[in-house]
C-alpha cells in the first residue's frame, strides 16, 4: 500500500543545516510498519551527526529513540496492527550472515541503524521493519518509554557483566546511560558507586539509588573504590562515558579478578596497560547495543525498577528542533526530547 500525502520532517542537508520541511510520506512495503511518532529522544550520536563529526549521506532525517503509534502495516505484518502503541528498536541486522545466524545480530557488519543509515524519527512518520516494533505497556506513558532504547543498551551491559546480588559495582559516567545503568544494577541487588567528572548530577544519582558518588576532582578513583567496596576495588565496573579517560578509570576501579564492561565508543586512541590487566586477571568485556533486551527494558520501566522521567530535562516541538540541539550541549541537560 502507498502513501502520497506529505508530512513534516526535520531534514539535515549538511552539518548544522537542519530544516523542518514538508516531505513525501514514506511508503510502507512488505514486512514494514509506518509509525506516527509521539515522542523522540535526542542523544549524543544525533548531536555528532548534526554537527558534522559523524558524516552521513545527505539529506537525512536523524533520530532513533522513539515511541509512537502504528499508522499502517505492509503485507505480511502480524506482529503489530494499526493503532498499536510501540517502542521502536532502531537497529536491524541483515539476518543472513554468519554472525546473525549464530545469534550475534547486534554485531552484524551489515546492520542498519535508523536515523543514521536510513531516515529516522525526527519526523511525523517513519518507516521501520515490523520486527523492530515492540508493543508498549498500556499503563506506561510515552515520556517514560522514550528511553527504552538506551535502557536496553545498559540492560545488556549489566547482563554481560554478570552482576549479582550483594556485589559492589562502579558506574563510570553520570549521563543518560550511567543513570539508567545504576538503576538496573540496583535492580540486581548490587551496591553502586557512581563516578563522574563533576558532582553536578550526583544528587539525582543518589535519588535513583546510588550508595556513593565520586567526582574525579576529589582524588584518585582507586581510593574511592577501596573505601566503597571494603577491599581492593569493586567487583564490576560498567563504563558508559565513551572516552579513553573513562576506560582508564574503569580499570583503576576494579579489583583483581573483577570485570569491566565497556559500553562507550571512544573516538580517540585508548591506551591500556595490559601488564596491569594480565597481572590482576581483569576480565574486559565489550557490550554493543542489544540483542533481545527491549522487552526487558520496557518491563523494568513498567514495574518501577527504572525511573526514566527524572532524566528528561527538556522538551521541544519538531518546529523548534534546532533549539533542542543547542539545549543538548548545555551542562544542565541530560535527555532532550522532541514531542511530535
Amino acid at each position: 500500500m502507498g502513501y502520497i500525502f506529505r508530512v513534516k520532517a526535520a531534514i539535515l542537508h549538511g552539518p548544522r543545516d537542519l530544516r523542518v520541511e514538508s516531505s513525501r510520506a514514506p511508503e510502507v512495503r512488505a514486512d514494514e510498519v509506518l509509525v506516527r511518532v509521539g515522542v523522540a529522544g535526542l542523544c549524543g550520536t544525533d548531536y555528532r551527526i548534526w554537527s558534522g563529526d559523524r558524516p552521513v549521506a545527505y539529506p537525512r532525517v536523524m533520530g532513533h529513540e522513539f515511541v509512537g503509534r502504528v499508522e499502517a502495516v505492509g503485507p505480511g505484518v502480524t506482529r503489530v496492527a494499526p493503532g498499536d502503541r510501540v517502542a521502536v528498536e532502531p537497529n536491524y541486522s541483515c539476518g543472513t550472515c554468519p554472525l546473525c545466524l549464530e545469534g550475534n545480530r547486534n554485531i552484524c557488519l551489515a546492520r542498519t541503524a535508523v536515523g543514521i543509515d536510513v531516515d529516522g524519527c525526527f519526523a511525523e512518520l517513519v518507516r521501520v521493519p515490523s520486527r523492530c516494533c515492540w508493543r508498549a505497556p498500556a499503563a506506561v506513558a510515552d515520556e517514560d518509554l522514550v528511553l527504552t532504547e538506551p535502557l536496553a543498551v545498559v540492560v545488556r551491559a549489566v547482563g554481560r557483566g554478570g552482576v549479582r546480588s550483594g556485589e559492589t559495582v562502579a558506574v563510570v559516567g553520570a549521563g543518560t546511560l550511567g543513570l539508567l545503568a545504576l538503576q538496573v544494577v540496583r535492580g540486581h541487588g548490587a551496591r553502586v558507586l557512581v563516578v563522574g567528572r563533576s558532582a553536578r548530577r550526583f544528587a539525582l544519582a543518589s535519588d535513583l539509588g546510588a550508595e556513593a558518588t565520586h567526582a574525579l576532582a576529589d582524588g584518585a578513583v582507586e581510593a574511592a573504590a577501596r573505601v566503597f567496596s571494603g577491599r581492593e576495588g569493586v567487583d564490576c565496573v560498567i563504563e558508559t562515558a565513551g572516552t579513553a579517560e573513562a576506560v582508564h578509570h574503569a580499570l583503576m576501579l576494579v579489583r583483581p579478578g573483577g570485570r569491566v564492561v565497556l559500553t562507550g565508543l571512544p573516538h580517540e586512541p585508548t591506551p591500556v596497560e595490559f601488564f596491569f590487566v594480565v597481572r590482576r586477571e581483569v576480565t574486559i568485556v565489550g557490550s554493543m547495543i542489544y540483542q533481545d533486551e527491549f522487552a526487558e527494558a520496557m518491563r523494568l520501566v513498567a514495574d518501577g525498577t527504572v525511573k526514566t522521567r527524572p532524566l528528561v530535562t527538556h522538551h521541544f516541538a519538531l518546529e523548534t528542533i534546532s533549539d533542542a540541539f543547542v539545549a543538548h550541549a548545555q551542562p544542565g541537560s541530560i535527555k532532550v526530547t522532541v514531542v511530535i
